[in-house]
């Protein structure tokens, strides 16, 4: 049972943001190692908690995590981005409150054969669910070389993402790349030696562009933020914790929409939109990690929670 040593991130903040009542509903839409859930499902009594995961290797090993709790936990194989599904065939018209954890979770990264580490050797893979169809194999040998560019730099932030795009582009021309070591490589060599010095490893942007694009992670944050508030009962908490300033912009902003009210001109004597705010920000700025858990838990650094409210 070492895994329970796993410390979720922010996890005392996410329980307070859920303000849980032990007779509410919850969802958790990114299982993960269950640390959020263990602790949302122990102060459940009659309530319910349901666990959604795209990774089947994390629903298989929560069926030990969450043993003490299984007559008040479901769990569920789906994308969260589909929760309106979801919820329709548990019969669940609205929750009390919802917790998505976004990004690679931290047996994905600490599994090598899953081939999100640039740090170890493995098949180009990436896929957070393994029955997808879409590798980090077929990006890297297959898509277009300014498509490889425009990922890197929008989602990878990476300043040379031309340089990269274009190495893996004459690469790929004589033989296929097909391991992480042999991407990492790669995008090192074809950087500038001032950039190859750099406290981060060169190949971390690149690495994060093509986990999202192979996942379609932003499209799903976006699809989420859209599916949950409609789907939360008057005084549900939405809790979402992001990793990286895109995701982080559109669960921001996402939120701020459903807390506008009228819509209208300025210079509209009356309101004729009729719009009324649908969620209250909990939080105006996003709740960090405080040095206490920086301290055991550095993967904690990059980490923000957005909380709001249903009105």
């Amino acid at each position: 049972m070492a895994d329970f040593t796993h410390c979720p991130v922010l996890l005392e903040e996410c329980i307070q943001a859920l303000n849980i009542r032990a007779e509410g509903i919850y969802l958790d839409g990114t299982l993960g190692r269950a640390g959020h859930s263990r602790e949302i499902a122990s102060r459940l009594t009659t309530g319910r908690l349901v666990c959604v995961d795209r990774d089947e290797a994390a629903l298989a090993a929560a069926e030990e995590r969450l043993a003490p709790w299984q007559d008040r936990v479901t769990l569920v194989h789906s994308n969260f981005c589909e929760l309106e599904t979801i919820l329709r065939e548990l019969d669940l018209p609205a929750v009390d409150g919802m917790l998505f954890d976004l990004g690679v979770s931290s047996p994905q990264l600490d599994d090598p054969s899953r081939g999100f580490s640039y740090l170890a050797d493995a098949p180009l893979d990436m896929r957070m669910d393994r029955g997808d169809a879409l590798t980090a194999r077929t990006v890297v040998n297959e898509w277009p070389q300014e498509e490889l560019r425009r990922i890197f730099s929008l989602y990878g932030e990476e300043r040379y993402a031309g340089l990269i795009a274009a190495a893996i582009a004459r690469r790929r021309a004589d033989k296929p790349v097909e391991t992480t070591l042999e991407l990492a490589e790669l995008i090192r060599s074809a950087m500038p030696a001032k950039a190859r010095k750099e406290k981060q490893h060169p190949a971390k942007r690149c690495f994060q562009a093509i986990r999202i694009a192979v996942n379609d992670e932003l499209s799903a944050v976006d699809k989420m933020i859209h599916g949950a508030v409609p789907r939360l009962r008057p005084g549900g908490r939405l809790a979402v914790i992001s990793f990286h300033s895109l995701e982080d912009r559109i669960v921001k902003n996402g939120m701020a929409e459903f807390s506008r009210g009228c819509t209208c001109p300025p210079d509209f004597p009356v309101c004729v939109c009729g719009k009324k705010p649908k969620l209250r920000l909990v939080s105006r700025k996003p709740i960090m990690a405080c040095g206490e858990e920086l301290a055991h838990n550095p993967r904690a650094r990059s980490a923000k929670l957005r909380v709001a409210e249903k009105l």
